[in-house]
């Protein structure tokens, strides 16, 4: 686990730097991410590691800080090592967490760049940041980020767009909120690394499965 004085700093930071988010991306997600990559850390045997407990702690929050989505500033790109640099967190572990970050992202995994698997604490990290995307927090959210960026719910005449590019990916054109489940969600279940993620994963992907079937016989008044 990470010192107390440098978990309640990069908790600060976090509060300042993603206030203005909405909130499917905001510090209530970063603490749900960090609880996860410690219960799963503990569950993939790393927790008699203090080294490990405290890369995994780190990363889990400060994974969202410089967020391509929200970022506003590019000097906000170098606040999450700035931070370990001013900690004096040890050099080999701030290379480690800067890893787990700039290489967890989902447009990562599709430009195959998702560099630091060798790394236990890097599945860790990302699975768990993954499992808060899907299930009932993952529907939850991806509502709420769709309604901030004013996208329709469902359009039957868009669909969804497959063997997505990082970049086509990245990119802000028209796009449902309903085609991001099969786009992204529904693939992450296959993408965790971890056995604790699979676990996990597997009755959070089920509820979504049973949510979209339930929202398209609503939709076409079915039900």
């Amino acid at each position: 686990m990470a010192k107390a004085t440098t978990r309640r700093k990069a908790e600060e930071l976090v509060e300042k730097v993603m206030k203005g988010n909405d909130s499917s991306h905001d510090a209530s997600h970063v603490w749900r991410v960090r609880d996860l990559a410690l219960s799963i850390a503990r569950e993939e045997g790393l927790s008699s590691n203090s080294d490990s407990m405290e890369i995994v702690e780190l990363a889990a929050l400060l994974h969202d800080i410089g967020d391509y989505k929200y970022i506003r500033d590019p000097s906000e790109a170098k606040l999450v090592e700035n931070f370990l640099d001013e900690e004096g967190v040890e050099e080999t572990k701030k290379v480690k967490i800067l890893k787990i970050i700039n290489g967890m992202g989902f447009k990562d995994e599709l430009s195959g760049q998702a560099l630091c698997e060798s790394l236990p604490e890097f599945g860790v990290v990302q699975d768990a940041d993954r499992l808060d995307a899907i299930g009932a927090i993952g529907i939850a959210r991806c509502f709420t980020f769709g309604g901030s960026r004013n996208r329709v719910l469902h359009d039957p005449e868009i669909k969804p767009r497959t063997e997505l590019t990082k970049e086509q990916y990245m990119k802000k054109e028209e796009q449902t909120t309903i085609n991001h489940f099969h786009e992204k969600l529904l693939k992450l279940k296959k993408l965790m690394k971890t056995e604790a993620g699979k676990r996990r994963a597997e009755k959070r992907h089920e509820f979504m499965e049973e949510f979209l079937k339930e929202f398209y016989q609503e939709w076409d008044g079915r039900a």
